[in-house]
């Protein structure tokens, strides 16, 4: 049986780099596979400032939320597994928006190696990382929800 491809739809996709002190945040469209990066929302022991995640929900109103799950290079989980997965699991009970997650081994790499090209170490500053590298968890997500 041949195997059935996903049909692209007109989705908007917010996606988030967790992190305990800074969580990036990339704003995607579906029917292109591109995102962009937002504002890094600044955080205090992994906790937002819950006001400010509303207002990209309301301001972006997301079919679907993608968190990075980092996973350790074998694919085992690690502490900031559970914690990324503690903020999905509050961004969709708070929220109700259906809510994922995706494997975000590399993006950082990737989002420097990016972010370099673009304009070398200037352009390297935390928050922008960690928006850039939600982008690329957004890539990596439609790439598997769509291959």
């Amino acid at each position: 049986m041949p195997k059935m491809r996903n049909k692209l739809g007109n989705r908007t996709i917010l996606s988030f780099d967790f992190g305990t002190k800074s969580i990036g945040v990339a704003v995607g469209q579906e029917v292109t596979g591109t995102a962009s990066p937002l504002p890094a929302l600044k955080a205090r022991d992994g906790i937002p400032d819950w006001d400010l995640i509303e207002t990209l929900y309301k301001d972006w109103l997301p079919d679907v939320v993608v968190v990075g799950l980092p996973l350790n290079m074998d694919g085992t989980e690690q502490q900031m597994t559970q914690r990324a997965r503690k903020f999905a699991n509050r961004l969709h009970n708070r929220f109700k928006v259906k809510v994922e997650v995706c494997d975000e081994r590399l993006t950082t790499t990737d989002a420097k190696a990016m972010l370099f090209e673009l304009g070398g170490y200037k352009k390297l500053t935390k928050e922008k990382v960690d928006s850039v590298s939600a982008c690329v968890i957004f890539t990596s997500w439609i790439e598997s929800t769509y291959e």
